[in-house]
């Protein structure tokens, strides 16, 4: 149990990265804007971490999600305070599923940026594992454009993200943040299922 012989620095982030983690997830389980505002926090506390372990790609990822943050936020509130006419209620950005149109282009994105990600992982730095790093780096990318977009199938990208995540974070000895990404797995699943309950019928 050589991780817990003492408190060093990486583990009282590994830490804060968990409780930051469930604010974040209740937040976006609750489609509430207020997750981007924890979306702006967490990748210090996280690409911090993974620099630390050597995890390349998720911490250039913590750039992106800033960015996306700031993306996603200003989605949801443009969207929550445009009104068409003169006296229009305000309204939330509706849940709406992701249209079939855009898997084909998306799926394309990914695939490229899952490449790109990759050949940068083995040609620039010394990962020892560049094909799950980049792998659920690209997915993750996809995973955050579509939940600024508010579909509901986000869930389920962030589901593959969320298992794969825990296996390497469990491999490469992170485990507070590995047990968040398990936890993660399994609310995925629940957060599908009540953003579907939450989109609007005609």
């Amino acid at each position: 149990m050589e991780y817990f012989s003492d408190m060093t620095w990486v583990k009282a982030i590994d830490i804060a990265g968990l409780v930051l983690g469930l604010i974040y997830l209740w937040l976006e389980f609750k489609a509430s804007i207020w997750l981007w505002l924890v979306s702006v926090i967490m990748p210090i506390v996280h690409g911090y971490l993974y620099w630390e372990r050597g995890l390349y790609a998720d911490f250039g990822m913590e750039v992106y999600y800033v960015l996306a943050a700031v993306y996603g936020y200003a989605v949801w509130h443009w969207s929550r305070n445009h009104a068409t006419g003169a006296g229009e209620k305000k309204t939330e950005k509706p849940i709406t599923r992701f249209p079939m149109r855009q898997v084909l282009p998306v799926a394309l994105i990914g695939l490229a940026l899952w490449g790109f990600i990759y050949w940068i992982l083995v040609t620039f730095t010394d990962s020892s594992v560049p094909v799950c790093d980049s792998f659920t780096t690209s997915l993750s990318m996809v995973a955050m454009w579509a939940l600024a977009q508010k579909y509901a199938e986000q869930w389920l990208l962030w589901l593959v993200v969320d298992l794969v995540c825990a296996i390497l974070y469990v491999y490469k000895q992170i485990p507070f943040t590995a047990c968040l990404y398990a936890f993660y797995t399994i609310m995925a699943i629940l957060g599908y299922r009540q953003w579907l309950r939450k989109i609007p019928t005609t």
